[in-house]
Order: C-alpha cells, then structure tokens, then sequence
C-alpha cells in the first residue's frame, strides 16, 4: 500500500513505490558513474581508454533493458535473469527446506544468520520468487551505501534502509524506533522481512543473535503491548542459510587476525563494496536455506528469545563436507574434498589459518555441542 507523501513517515528509508519506479531508473540510466561502474565490470581486462568509448553502448543497452520497467516487480523480473546466471556460475546446488511449514499468505520477520552483504538476502528471497511468491522487504545498513546510485538500486530492489550512522543518544533512539515501527507497519500490511540476526557478518561462523536487535523489534511497541505480546505480531521465523565455501573466507580470517594482533583493522576506502562483490561472483559451492519453526511461545525478554533463535539456527544448519573437515570428522568426507579444502589455507599464517579452520568448524561445536567447543 502506497502511502500519501505527507502521510508517509517512513519515505528516506523505505524501498521505492511502483509510482517511483520509472524516474528512479531514467535518473540512473543518466549516473556517469554508475555506468562507469557497469562498463568495467563488463568489460574488466579492456584498457581504460576503450572503456570510455564504450560508455554510450553500455547506456543504451541498459536503456533497452530497464526503459519500459514501471514496477518493482518488473525490475526484480529483469533482476532475476542476472540472478540465475550467478546461480549457476557460483555455486553446485542451491537447495531449501523448511518452506511447506509457512503459509504463503502469511507475511513473517525473517531473522537469519550473516554471512554474506548481498547474497543472504538474495537467496532468501530467490525461494520465494522461485515459488511465484511475493520477494521480501529486505534491511540493508546505511554504511553499505556511500553512492547514491548504490541506494537508488537496493530501493528499486525492496530494501529498506537501517540507519546505522546516528550520532548522539536522541538521534539513534529516534532512528531506533523509526525501524522497529517499519518492520512492524511492513509486517502488519502482508509484507514479510529480512533482517540479519546482527549487526555485521558473523566473520568467525559462530552464529549468535544479538539480543539489541530484538530489543530494537519492541521499541515503537513498548507503550502499546508486552515483549512478548510484540513478538508474536511479527511471526519471526528463525532462517539458517549454510554456505560450502565463503567467498571471503581469507580476507574474514586476515581481518580477524589483525584485529587479535594490533587491536584494530583499518578498512579500505572500497572493502565493504569489494566484499559485496566478491561474495557475489566467487565460487560458494552447495549452499542450502533452510527456514525454521515459526516462534509461537512466550518470550518475555529479547536474552531468551535470543536463545531460542540461536537454538533453531544452530540445529538447522545444514553441514557440509568443509565443515566436517575443519571439525576434524574426516569419516564424514572422501579424501579428495579433504585435499582441496586443505587447499583453500595455502599463504596463510598460522594463526589465520586457525581462524578460517574454526570460520568452518564453529557451526559444527553449534550443531554438535559435544564434538569439541570453540574456547581455544
């Protein structure tokens, strides 16, 4: 539902309205640097001065593809197309289950585990749009979206935006519940909602819910009805999205590494942009979502609700052979996809290599709290 522009609260954060669509696109059809962007990336190992002559083709190929789009399902349509050739060039198997216990005229908050920018989200919602159900609203923090252009894509794509850069306790409280009421208002309307279970990835693979984040979910809720009560109108459903590979596995271990060893890590001017695509163009091998029981009890603090989460995404999570060989369970895999996992760790110190090996290993002591625990 399209709300009037004066009646509209949440209009600098939400995704794009149909009725937006059509000037949306003409403007980013006119983005230099956006079809600068477009341009290298199609044409990566052309010298600098061919790719300026072929800036103009590139404009008008994108105008014939995006001209005539006026809805936000036409363009995911055309998004779709870019999403199946990335499918079937960066990974083996995609698979889902969980899906048969969800009514598909029921709208959820669905709260998974983080492991990579854009590519969480865009299975979540590719297994929907494969069974011609609604894609979801998806949240995306403002950090990640330093170009306008960048913005202006995730909004025509259904991402709302969460303001992670409020400075001072007024701002942030004021951004806080403008969030939480958004999910809310989304989720009350028959629009279900991605949201990461914490704030950035989970770079270690050991999957925790923070429990701020579900206090978040109650701010705009807390004078009207109990945490609990709150909860129950989101129908938050626990999603568990495992990966064989991570494309950012060594940089996550490098990151990490320089973290334990000076006490911080220094970003580069493009590193979250760099990360975005690589975790969408590098090779993930079988990747499986797996979507959890809806949480129907009571929970009366976001610390157990928290806990209950955890318990469905840790239980959920489907382990794959790279997994089983950083756990040491080497009875679990053949001996060749234990060499070319070991294969994945060459360069790296020591010490990153035990984080990467525990990157793999951590859903496993989740899974199977016996086999072995993360303490070192």
């Amino acid at each position: 539902m399209e709300l009037n522009t004066q009646q509209d609260p949440f209009k600098e954060m939400r995704p794009y309205y149909d009725s937006e669509v059509e000037a949306v696109l003409q403007s980013l059809l006119y983005d230099n640097e956006l079809i600068s962007a477009v341009t290298q990336y199609q044409f990566p190992s052309l010298p600098t001065w061919i790719t300026k002559l072929l800036r103009p083709i590139v404009r008008i190929a994108l105008a014939r593809e995006f001209g005539d789009i006026q809805s936000v399902k036409q363009f995911q349509r055309t998004v779709a197309k870019y999403m199946a050739k990335m499918i079937s060039r960066s990974t083996t198997r995609l698979s889902c289950s969980g899906m048969e216990n969800l009514e598909d005229d029921e709208a959820y908050l669905f709260v998974s585990n983080h492991r990579d920018i854009a590519m969480d989200p865009a299975f979540v919602n590719w297994t929907h749009y494969q069974r011609d159900l609604p894609t979801l609203r998806i949240a995306i923090g403002d950090n990640l979206l330093t170009k306008p252009c960048v913005s202006d894509l995730m909004r025509l794509n259904k991402s709302f935006i969460v303001n992670r850069s409020a400075k001072g306790p007024r701002e942030m409280m004021a951004a806080v519940t403008q969030l939480s009421a958004y999910i809310d208002y989304s989720v009350q309307e028959g629009e279900s909602v991605w949201i990461a279970q914490r704030e950035g990835r989970a770079k270690d693979g050991n999957d925790k819910t923070d429990p701020a984040l579900l206090k978040m979910l109650y701010m705009s809720q807390r004078k009207q009805r109990s945490f609990s009560e709150a909860v129950k109108r989101l129908n938050i459903v626990p999603v568990s999205i495992s990966y064989e590979f991570d494309p950012c596995d060594r940089a996550k271990a490098i990151e990490l590494a320089a973290r334990e060893e000076t006490g911080a890590y220094e970003k580069g001017q493009h590193e979250d942009l760099e990360s975005i695509v690589q975790g969408i163009t590098g090779f993930k091998g079988a990747v499986h979502v797996h979507f959890g029981d809806v949480i129907v009890n009571d929970y009366e603090s976001p610390e157990l609700l928290a806990a209950e989460l955890d318990r469905q995404i840790h239980q959920n999570y489907f382990l794959h052979p790279s997994n089983y060989i950083a756990a040491n369970l080497l009875d679990k895999v053949d001996p060749e996809e234990h060499l070319a996992f070991k294969q994945r760790f060459e360069g790296l110190n020591p010490r990153e290599a035990e984080i990467m090996r525990l990157m793999y290993a951590n859903p496993v002591y989740n899974h199977e709290p016996k086999k072995g625990d993360t303490s070192e």
